[in-house]
């Protein structure tokens, strides 16, 4: 009978969970394998066994950031009963995330490798598609609204207006992290919500 390896002595849930942690407080170049062995309370060995590499790792910790700090924005765009009122929560919901007393103030896909080393590159482009997927995702719920009825085609066209909104949500993020407060990201909510009639309006 083949012998069977030695079983695991930690959760890989609490560990990638930790990882996270790890990768939000330092970002992506800010964090060692050594860091995040200490943070995740195993070896470097037991990190690529169970994990795969730096970046493999980090491909997972971002998919538990979506699903967790990046699920409240995606909801409100979803559960919303018009394009105005999803882009307006989807903006509050960002602006609740990113200023959280428990957690780093900055979105993940915005800041956890906004430039880097060349060989870094993949991890890079790994989050430039994660925000594409952002202006795409704004977009087909402004095309919801045009098909819903509760918004017309805006006169600069869909692309524009899901882009100048998708540029809101990255900006709240640097603000953010530069030291904006809660209400003080509330007030550029105003603001760009008080656009959206001229952005929007056919006249």
């Amino acid at each position: 009978m083949a012998a069977r390896g030695r079983p695991r002595t930690f959760d890989p849930d609490v560990a990638l969970r930790q990882a996270l942690d790890v990768f939000w407080e330092r970002g992506y170049e800010g964090t060692s394998l050594n860091d995040l062995a200490e943070a995740m309370g195993i070896a470097t060995a037991s990190i690529y066994a169970c994990f795969g590499s730096k970046p493999e790792l980090f491909g997972k910790v971002m998919a538990l950031y979506g699903a967790t700090s990046g699920e409240p924005p995606r909801r409100a765009l979803r559960e919303q009963p018009t394009a105005r009122a999803a882009i307006h929560a989807m903006l509050r919901a960002t602006a609740d995330e990113i200023t959280r007393s428990d957690a780093p103030h900055y979105c993940m896909l915005v800041l956890a490798a906004p430039t880097g080393a060349i060989e870094n590159h993949e991890v890079r482009e790994f989050l430039a598609e994660r925000r594409r997927d952002q202006f795409a995702t704004i977009k087909d719920r402004l095309a919801r609204g045009v098909t819903d009825g509760d918004l017309a085609t805006p006169p600069a066209g869909l692309d524009a207006l899901a882009r100048y909104y998708t540029t809101v949500v990255q900006g709240l993020s640097i603000q953010a992290r530069d030291g904006a407060t809660r209400p003080e990201l509330e007030t550029v909510i105003t603001c760009a919500m008080a656009a959206w009639d001229t952005l929007t309006s056919a006249g």
